[in-house]
């Protein structure tokens, strides 16, 4: 886009920009998401950032009006396969927080230095002040959202230190812990961390929920996932394994009016809250972009009816990347994985009582496929986290006893939510369609020919 594009955008208010990218007013020292609700200023007064992180960094605080923190992450980073495409679902999934740049640059296979330069040159922020801006809306999330002590929601959020989460709050919303916390909007906070901390979490453009719904009502292991609930108001459970513990997730099934599912999340420690409200936004596909698919697939004669009938169709993801591969490779077995390596939580939560076994219990079960795969897995051969390399992972998987094309393809859509997977041999595409003309959303084109009526 155009800086010019990007002003119209923001003069039309339009809500399908948000996330990717944000506006700042030099007059008013705040910036904001494209659809915020405020007058829109001159252009002579604004500019443009890719991040919300750049914004800070020059200076300017979050809007209290549109809270551009709280918005859809951007869909050009599930596409991207390069250095900062990967970094930025990495940072997303808190890896700078837990394991520092170094970190980060270990997992991409660049020195941090390079990491440091890549980011900075295209984002105009580099992974320290992208981390920061993630722990400062997390925080926020915290406040208005909890009965916490401010020193407990300043460790939870990731912050070396209680003054460190005061200079951040104020620099990043123009006012105190207290003055956000008084500013909550009328939704009754949880009482500490029994009762879970609730979410909004946001979409951009049609969401179709019944068809998610649908599809993670009918692949549910027992155990470790359910849904209950009438369809249109059913909610959707499951185990987490996070690295503060054992933790149990909810989303509702009716969108808010504002585009966004109801969430709560009900955390071992507070610590993981980034990391989990990632993953279940990854699971849900919350950050993709259903009118730049609809307008590249709706292009197909083929395709196009099928989209037009199904606006916001979205491809299911990962909550947890070898959990999802070893149900590609296990299938309907996945269960019986479950009841005989599972691990049990130590309270049940309704129909919850296992996490998913890890990779490291499955090297001796099941089939040749299976036992290759959780090998792999567990040894560190495969890596499957948010920034792996799409293309080098499906090389390495291809090379495994008993793994084939097609499944090596929906373990790169699924576990690793690439949204450019054609599948190879796959009954559902008919016959003469051109899957080049798909790019790069072939995994939403996959989706909605298999909910093309019989």
């Amino acid at each position: 886009m155009t800086e010019d594009s990007r002003y119209q955008a923001v003069s039309s208010r339009d809500a399908r920009f948000d996330g990717v990218f944000f506006f700042a007013v030099s007059t008013t020292g705040i910036y904001c998401r494209p659809s915020c609700p405020a007058v829109t200023p001159k252009r002579r007064n604004v500019s443009f950032y890719r991040t919300a992180a750049a914004a800070q960094g020059a200076g300017y605080r979050a809007c209290r009006r549109c809270r551009p923190d709280a918005v859809p992450g951007s869909a050009e980073w599930n596409v991207r396969a390069d250095v900062v495409g990967r970094a930025m679902r990495l940072i997303g999934d808190g890896v700078v927080d837990r394991e520092g740049v170094a970190g980060l640059a270990t997992r991409l296979g660049y020195s941090a230095r390079q990491v440091q330069r890549q980011l900075n040159a295209e984002l105009g922020a580099g992974p320290i002040a992208l981390a920061r801006a993630q722990r400062g809306h997390t925080a926020r999330v915290l406040l208005q959202t909890t009965t916490l002590q401010a020193a407990e929601i300043a460790f939870a959020a990731g912050f070396a230190s209680v003054r460190q989460f005061n200079d951040t709050i104020r620099e990043i919303y123009a006012a105190t812990p207290s003055e956000l916390r008084s500013a909550r909007a009328g939704r009754a906070p949880a009482q500490g961390g029994g009762a879970g901390v609730p979410l909004r979490l946001a979409y951009r453009g049609p969401y179709d929920a019944r068809a998610m719904f649908d599809d993670l009502a009918a692949r549910a292991v027992p155990g470790v996932e359910e849904v209950v609930g009438e369809s249109g108001s059913r909610t959707y459970r499951r185990t987490l394994r996070l690295p503060g513990g054992a933790s149990v997730a909810e989303v509702s099934e009716r969108p808010g009016a504002g585009g966004w599912l109801e969430c709560r999340l009900h955390l071992a420690d507070l610590r993981d809250l980034t990391t989990a409200t990632q993953r279940v936004r990854r699971l849900f596909d919350l950050d993709a972009d259903p009118c730049a698919v609809a307008e590249r697939l709706g292009a197909d004669p083929v395709l196009a009816p099928l989209v037009a009938a199904r606006p916001g169709l979205r491809v299911p993801g990962a909550a947890d990347p070898h959990e999802a591969a070893i149900r590609v490779v296990a299938g309907a077995s996945a269960a019986e994985l479950v009841a005989v390596y599972g691990e049990r939580l130590c309270v049940p939560s309704g129909g919850l009582t296992h996490l998913f076994p890890r990779a490291e219990s499955l090297t001796e079960a099941g089939p040749p496929a299976l036992r290759s795969l959780t090998t792999a897995l567990a040894a560190g051969d495969i890596t499957l986290d948010p920034g792996a390399d799409r293309e080098d992972t499906e090389r390495r998987l291809l090379a495994l006893a008993g793994i084939d094309a097609p499944t090596a393809a929906r373990i790169r859509m699924h576990a690793l939510g690439d949204p450019d997977v054609p599948l190879p041999g796959d009954p559902v595409v008919p016959a003469g369609a051109a899957p080049e003309r798909w790019r790069p959303w072939s995994s939403y084109a996959m989706r909605y020919l298999a909910e093309r009526p019989a």
